[in-house]
């Protein structure tokens, strides 16, 4: 069987297991003395893990200041926190929380030397300048199971409104130096969180596998992590059987699902997702969990009219038979993906657009911004009309 030539982007040095949080003070140790950590609102800094590591930092001589991130990082809120501590001399940024977190903490660790401000780099947002960096050494830790943004180059920054934005500051220099994956800091995640964000991280996985830059690289771990998402996002939404077992499935999909997307990119689901968390309240993880099933089921009746001869079309038949354990053929595997989507989403209980205050008048103005990156490796170019449908779907 050959193989298509490819390349490998950057990726960090990964640590994972259950007690890998313990290796983080040495890890910081390795760049200096002085940590910015960076963490969401409330949860990790109000925890239980936040004190020994703390005191583990403080008996390595090792002095930190704290910043709270509290939802989804704007880029005033990143301007605001490297003019505030550009002087700080720090060694390293810790960053540690979810995907929001994490995208801030890489933003300020790109930051802090340059002095500048992020909208000078946002892609799509004013000048687009280049990055000169140099960045602070960057260690992620995710306490969710979700967006990889531990595994990824790139840090998503919203302004929210009828005008507002969502998107990328993009760099390889971004990528953190440590990606720590603990799959016990997923015990306090409530299950509305199990939900959305393993929804996102299957949907990474799946727009990932059928990207039209997909190789056979990212094809392996797709499909591995689509396996393990599989066996492990209801029973841990459920309550049922060894919860640590299914964190550290979830933990390992959600990882392999930044590293695919980092490497192939994604499809309709984000690039609908961008605007739809840009211009309504909407998370990340929901907007991709309500809008999956119907994203799959128009782009296979695309593929199937317009490109019959498309690998997607194959590819999206083997998850229909690895989700069903079924051996079928391509058109019931197809029916049999599409009924299992739908399933996760409504034993989910993943919103609607509608109970974010998206409406029939805003569906033009939506699709007219879901033209980004993503939508570029969706496995096929769909119409206006088809991304509407989408949207309708799920109003």
């Amino acid at each position: 069987m050959a193989v298509d030539r490819f390349s490998l982007a950057r990726i960090p040095r990964i640590e994972f297991g259950a007690g890998r949080l313990a290796m983080v003070p040495e890890l910081v140790a390795g760049f200096g003395r002085r940590v910015l950590v960076v963490s969401g609102g409330a949860s990790f800094f109000d925890g239980p893990h936040w004190p020994p590591l703390r005191q583990a930092l403080t008996a390595r001589g090792i002095g930190w200041e704290a910043v709270r991130v509290s939802g989804e990082p704007s880029p005033d809120l990143v301007d605001e926190h490297v003019h505030a501590h550009a002087g700080g001399a720090f060694t390293c940024v810790l960053g540690i929380g979810g995907g929001s977190a994490l995208d801030a903490a890489k933003a300020i660790a790109g930051l802090l030397r340059p002095g500048n401000s992020v909208m000078d780099h946002l892609e799509g947002v004013g000048p687009e300048l280049p990055y000169r960096g140099p960045a602070t050494p960057f260690i992620a830790v995710p306490t969710t199971a979700g967006t990889g943004s531990e595994a990824t180059k790139n840090a998503v920054l919203s302004r929210h409104g009828p005008s507002g934005f969502k998107k990328s500051f993009r760099d390889e220099r971004l990528v953190a130096e440590y990606a720590v994956v603990d799959p016990d800091l997923l015990a306090s995640c409530p299950p509305s969180v199990m939900a959305a964000n393993g929804m996102d991280a299957f949907t990474q996985l799946l727009e990932s596998y059928v990207s039209s830059k997909a190789n056979a690289f990212t094809d392996a771990l797709a499909w591995s992590g689509m396996a393990y998402v599989r066996d492990a996002l209801l029973p841990w939404y459920q309550g049922h059987g060894d919860p640590a077992r299914h964190r550290a499935a979830m933990a390992y999909a959600a990882l392999l699902s930044g590293i695919t997307l980092a490497q192939v990119g994604l499809g309709s689901v984000h690039g609908l997702a961008a605007p739809l968390g840009a211009f309504f309240p909407i998370p990340h993880g929901v907007a991709c969990g309500t809008l999956l099933a119907q994203a799959t089921r128009v782009n296979l009746r695309a593929l199937a009219t317009r490109a019959p001869a498309s690998p997607a079309l194959a590819k999206y038949a083997a998850v229909g038979r690895l989700l069903s354990g079924q051996a079928l053929d391509d058109d019931a595997a197809h029916a049999a993906l599409l009924q299992t989507l739908e399933t996760w989403t409504q034993y989910l209980e993943i919103p609607r657009l509608g109970a974010f205050g998206a409406s029939e008048a805003d569906v033009a103005h939506i699709v007219a911004n879901s033209r980004g990156s993503s939508m570029k490796t969706n496995p096929v170019t769909l119409t206006d009309e088809e991304i509407a449908e989408v949207v309708r779907a799920r109003l």
